[in-house]
């Protein structure tokens, strides 16, 4: 295909992507210091920009990695960002050292997630967060997001689950919202089509949660456990993979929680 029919397809996502962040051309032209008529004229398809300029605008955009190789391959231009796969050589050395993580989070939970919220990784004491699930639900891939909130999963045994299936639910809703990833999009649908989400409020009903932060309640062979958990996400990346790759790690977030980690696994906490 020529440049020529490329440039309306790259000016149509192009527009599409402003659109989605609710900037006008002004706004946008304002950010990026690229001029309105420029950019109505890239747009439109009169114009064909440059590969650099393409890149500058997704960045004012804040358009995921893996859709800005797909506005450049739709202006003619190579892909700048590789996507291939976790256990391929050129990122070990990044998942041996998000791996390392988890092994020294322990006795505490701690899982590496990708975009989707698939399991990548997890260390020994997510098992007992996953005790009583359906079998079917822990074939790879699996998803946190299913395990908590499925009926056969573990909803039974939280018990804030209006509370802490409205955080996940917002989580997952401002993730799609930002890419307008068909998989994210199908597993909102999914989520709110589960018993326990349809019909309710967005805002789940009752007291606010006690303490400074939400905390996860869930019934174990030890006895109740309280966590609150944190995430952090490679803000770095430049390689489509690893984009959206985020470590979830659950802390005590009370003392018999504390006790009963490091009891059912003879460990003490990290210093």
């Amino acid at each position: 295909m020529t440049t020529d029919t490329m440039a309306p397809e790259v000016g149509d996502l192009l527009r599409t992507w402003r659109v989605r962040r609710r900037f006008s051309q002004q706004e946008l032209s304002d950010l990026s210091g690229v001029s309105t008529r420029h950019l109505s004229r890239v747009e439109t398809g009169r114009a064909q920009p440059t590969a650099d300029m393409l890149l500058h605008l997704a960045d004012q955009l804040d358009v995921p990695l893996r859709q800005r190789n797909g506005l450049l391959l739709a202006a003619g231009y190579a892909p700048r960002y590789r996507d291939g796969q976790l256990d391929d050589a050129s990122v070990a050395h990044v998942m041996d050292g998000l791996r390392h993580l988890l092994d020294a989070h322990l006795p505490y939970p701690a899982l590496l997630l990708d975009t989707y919220w698939d399991i990548v990784d997890a260390n020994q004491a997510v098992d007992a967060l996953l005790a009583g699930c359906e079998p079917t639900l822990l074939e790879p891939p699996v998803n946190v997001l299913r395990v908590c909130l499925h009926p056969d999963g573990i909803s039974s045994r939280i018990g804030n689950l209006d509370q802490w299936a409205f955080h996940l639910h917002r989580q997952l809703t401002h993730r799609a919202e930002r890419t307008h990833d068909p998989r994210h999009r199908d597993l909102v649908s999914e989520i709110e089509s589960y018993p326990h989400h349809r019909g309710k409020a967005r805002v789940p009903s009752g007291p606010a949660p006690p303490g400074p932060v939400l905390t996860l309640e869930l019934s174990s062979q030890a006895g109740p456990l309280r966590f609150f958990s944190t995430s952090a996400q490679l803000d770095t990346a430049t390689d489509a993979t690893l984009e959206g790759l985020h470590l979830e790690t659950f802390l005590p977030a009370d003392a018999a929680t504390r006790a009963a980690l490091q009891t059912s696994s003879g460990m003490q906490a990290p210093a």
